[in-house]
């Protein structure tokens, strides 16, 4: 195993590790942008043995590259999976896109969303009451 891929894959393990923490300060901070500047300087390995003939390229490495900012706005991702964000977003944008007209579609997908907020809302009170509804 080349030297350059091992260090792409400790980077890339360090930057997850690190990640994974309930709380992070400015040094951990930094210590992902080092990590994550070192995996993508070492990544291109992947293509130069061809392992991956079009380099490594998905989106979720791309996303890595916002983690620094995202911490800083919103705390710690505390080990958050990108499969649950994924499925808020078709939850919360992709089918109520499907549902609208996609003319004007910003409003028309808040309003849905609003509208399946409230009938979540009355489904949870009625439970609450002992009142269980059908599923429709």
């Amino acid at each position: 195993v080349p030297d350059k891929m091992v260090r792409a894959i400790a980077a890339f393990i360090d930057f997850c590790y690190i990640v994974c923490h309930s709380t992070l300060d400015e040094a951990d901070l930094e210590a992902m942008e080092d990590a994550l500047r070192c995996f993508e300087a070492e990544r291109t390995i992947f293509k130069e043995v061809q392992i991956h003939p079009n380099g490594i390229s998905i989106p979720q490495i791309h996303a890595l590259q916002h983690y620094h900012h995202l911490v800083q706005q919103f705390g710690a991702p505390n080990g958050l999976c990108s499969s649950i964000t994924g499925s808020k977003y078709i939850q919360a944008v992709k089918k109520p896109w499907r549902k609208s007209n996609q003319h004007n579609a910003l409003g028309q997908m808040l309003i849905t969303n609003q509208h399946l907020d409230n009938i979540a809302s009355f489904r949870a009170n009625r439970f609450a009451e002992g009142k269980h509804l059908l599923q429709v």
